[in-house]
């Protein structure tokens, strides 16, 4: 009899009735190729792997290209001034400014494909996911939108021409059906700090798992050593550095005089 009773309970989990189990989702896990990276004298930039794997995969929709990966690096976040320069009687002049409201000062970013194949632009700006799509708020009224467009164009290509935003629409790449590598280059201008990877798992278009990492930068060495003495002693910091140009141009003075 026991036996009997126990076959319409096996029965109505296997058909998902009340009492079943949930299905098990899909997840993502990503690791990175190191947790911090040192600043030197000789810093020229640096490459960053993010290996990653997806797990509960649907086999079929593995096997059609239905999953994309989209990795970013996000540098620390602050305030950033963007200036209109405009020739006035013959000179050039700062006439307008406009600052934003905590923005990464650098930004990586790598995908499987392009963008636009993965989400619609409505979804990417949601999200905030790639560089035209970053939330750039101003801070205080600004009335003009179309000035609001100038001025984030601007920073972008400011950003994208001093290499401190990085796109690569095949920077992602599958090494196996369910495990994929990511590569990022940070710049030799990265600012130091912690930096977050977010790794992104769409399935058909929609977004279904999301991962975070930290990652350090940080300055060694006489580097270091003068960020700390800017910061935690300015004035002798700045009368260091009077003193050093005081004598620079004595010392260049003496050496190239005339007699």
């Amino acid at each position: 009899m026991a036996g009997l009773l126990a076959l319409p309970f096996t029965t109505a989990k296997a058909q998902g009735l009340p009492g079943a189990l949930p299905p098990v989702k899909e997840g993502l896990e990503i690791g990175t190729s190191t947790t911090e990276i040192a600043i030197t004298s000789d810093f020229r930039g640096a490459d960053l792997t993010v290996f990653g794997a997806l797990t509960n995969a649907d086999e079929l929709f593995l096997a059609i290209g239905q999953y994309d990966v989209v990795v970013t690096l996000e540098g620390p976040r602050d305030y950033a001034t963007v200036r209109r320069k405009e020739r006035v009687f013959g000179i050039w002049m700062n006439t307008q400014s406009m600052t934003f409201e905590q923005t990464p000062e650098s930004y990586s970013i790598a995908s499987t494909k392009p963008l636009a194949d993965i989400q619609p632009v409505a979804q990417l700006n949601r999200l905030g996911l790639g560089i035209s799509h970053l939330t750039l708020s101003p801070t205080g009224y600004l009335g003009n939108a179309a000035q609001l467009t100038d001025f984030r164009e601007a920073y972008r290509r400011l950003k994208v021409g001093g290499g401190l935003y990085q796109n690569d629409t095949t920077g992602v790449r599958f090494v196996s059906s369910s495990l994929f590598r990511a590569s990022l280059r940070l710049p030799a201008n990265v600012p130091d700090g912690v930096h977050l990877v977010h790794a992104y798992l769409f399935k058909s278009g929609v977004l279904i798992a999301q991962k975070d990492l930290p990652l350090r930068v940080v300055k060694t060495g006489l580097e270091q050593a003068i960020t700390d003495a800017a910061h935690e002693k300015p004035l002798a910091y700045g009368l260091f550095c009077v003193m050093v140009a005081v004598v620079t141009g004595w010392g260049a003075s003496l050496l190239f005089r005339k007699d």
